[in-house]
């Protein structure tokens, strides 16, 4: 089989018209181009090239060879410029995942200013308050949030997420306020049949009064009286504002979670993916500012 390389150096020799220049473009030897040269036309058992002492001629059948393996080197061109191009400038389909309240709160105006900034890539957005597995599922980049699984990624922080016990005031005027140890026995919401919950060093393993997949939801059932919730501040900080929520066990939150993006390697990262975790980076602020209790007016 003949090889392509060789294809490519023998319309590189029909274009310099030289042996000579030809081996200086593509820095090898004269004598590796002319044994180069011999052993492809052996291969296709035709003379392609008259050489004499002063010049090389093209013979009938190699001007008939040279337009195609020319025609073949465009496309190669062509096809290498093209991906070049690519680790340059941002394009194609971007597979984003991020849990739903994360997605919601702060990646459409991300995603806006990216697509505007990039009209040559699509975004695909996933929502899921599920752990994905990158490759396996086909994304280029997640959002994590509490501690990483796959040591195998490459993770850049975005921020801490404070999560705050809340609770309303006519639940807490029905039920009294519990204390760290009071937790176990008291009316929660949770995420599950049975959890474990850390307030103040003491552990308390809950029984839920009403279960959830939906921290929103967690919120709202937490406002109308239900129950004692456990919820990210970006969730709470407004009811807890005008007096819908209290806060329990002390300002400080009970935990911080960090926020992570996260893609498979730095290896050849594609343009776009390299953009859009600088965009994460720089226009996302998953901190909220601390909450504030509102003080009682004096009367």
């Amino acid at each position: 089989m003949v090889a392509p390389s060789d294809m490519l150096l023998f319309v590189t020799v029909v274009r310099e018209e030289s042996f000579t220049q030809a081996a200086q473009r593509l820095g090898i030897t004269k004598q590796s181009v002319s044994e180069r040269i011999r052993h492809l036309e052996e291969q296709l058992g035709v003379r392609l090239l008259e050489r004499t002492t002063r010049r090389l001629r093209v013979t009938g059948a190699g001007a008939t060879y040279y337009e195609r393996c020319a025609a073949i080197a465009e496309q190669i061109d062509a096809a290498n410029s093209e991906v070049q191009q690519r680790q340059v400038e941002p394009t194609g389909l971007l597979r984003v995942s991020s849990p739903v309240l994360y997605g919601r709160r702060y990646l459409t105006s991300v995603i806006s200013t990216y697509l505007t900034r990039h009209p040559k890539v699509r975004v695909e957005l996933v929502l899921a308050d599920r752990r994905v597995d990158l490759i396996e599922e086909g994304l280029d980049v997640a959002i994590h949030i509490g501690p990483l699984d796959d040591s195998s990624l490459v993770a850049r922080k975005l921020g801490e997420s404070a999560v705050h016990y809340v609770a309303s005031p006519r639940f807490l005027a029905k039920h009294g306020t519990p204390d760290a140890r009071e937790l176990r026995g008291a009316r929660c919401i949770g995420f599950s049949a049975f959890e474990t919950w850390e307030v103040q060093g003491v552990k308390s393993r809950i029984d839920p009064v009403l279960t959830v997949n939906d921290l929103e939801l967690a919120c709202e059932a937490a406002t109308e009286g239900v129950g004692i919730a456990r919820v990210p501040t970006i969730l709470c900080q407004e009811a807890v504002r005008d007096g819908r929520l209290k806060i329990l066990f002390g300002p400080k939150p009970a935990m911080m979670r960090a926020i992570h993006v996260v893609y498979p390697s730095r290896v050849n990262l594609p343009p776009k993916v390299r953009h859009f975790v600088d965009a994460l980076a720089v226009l996302v602020e998953p901190l909220p500012p601390p909450l504030r209790v509102p003080r009682r007016r004096r009367r």
